[in-house]
C-alpha cells in the first residue's frame, strides 16, 4: 500500500501584484509546501503561460501546486462557519479560512482575529489554513489551524 503524503502546512498564495517577486516567493518555501495559483486576471492563454512556468519551479522544489478557484477539488475557501461547513460538505479535504487578519489583498474586509478564527476553526472536521495578513509570527496566535497561507509572507 502508498504511503500518502501528508498534506502541506505552508502554503503560497500566488497574485497579480508580485510580479517577479512570485520566483523569489517560489524559491523561499520549503520543500513540501503547497502553491496556490491564483493570476485571476491574466488573460487565459497568458496564465495557462504561467501556471506551466510555475510547476516547473514547483516540481523542481517538490511543491504542490493547485489550481485557484472552485475548480482543484480538493481545497476550498470560506469566511464563516456556514461557509466552512458547506466546502465540507463539498468533499474540500483542506479549508482556507480568511482573513484572519488585516489584508492588503482585502483592505476593506473585516478581518476574524484569533478569537473568532478560532471559534470558526475548532468545529472544522478537515484541516484548516489561516489566511489574510498571516505570516509566521503571528500564526502562533490564530488556534485550531493546520497551517497558514500567505502573500507578502514569502516575498
Amino acid at each position: 500500500m502508498l504511503r500518502r503524503q501528508p498534506l502541506p502546512r505552508l502554503w503560497l498564495m500566488t497574485d497579480e501584484r508580485q510580479g517577479e517577486g512570485l520566483w523569489a516567493a517560489l524559491e523561499r518555501l520549503p520543500k513540501g509546501a503547497g502553491v496556490v495559483f491564483r493570476h485571476y486576471s491574466l488573460a487565459p492563454s497568458e496564465r495557462s503561460e504561467l501556471f506551466e512556468r510555475v510547476r516547473r519551479v514547483a516540481r523542481r522544489r517538490r511543491l504542490l501546486l493547485l489550481p485557484g478557484g472552485r475548480s482543484n477539488g480538493f481545497s476550498a475557501s470560506a469566511h464563516n462557519l456556514r461557509e466552512l461547513k458547506t466546502a465540507e460538505r463539498s468533499g474540500a479535504t483542506l479549508i482556507f479560512l480568511s482573513p484572519a487578519f488585516a489584508t492588503r489583498s482585502h483592505p476593506r474586509t473585516r478581518p476574524l482575529g484569533p478569537v473568532r478564527f478560532g471559534l470558526i476553526a475548532r468545529q472544522a472536521r478537515v484541516p484548516v489554513i489561516a489566511l489574510g495578513g498571516v505570516d509566521a509570527r503571528n500564526a502562533r496566535r490564530l488556534p485550531h489551524i493546520y497551517g497558514w497561507a500567505g502573500i507578502d509572507a514569502w516575498s
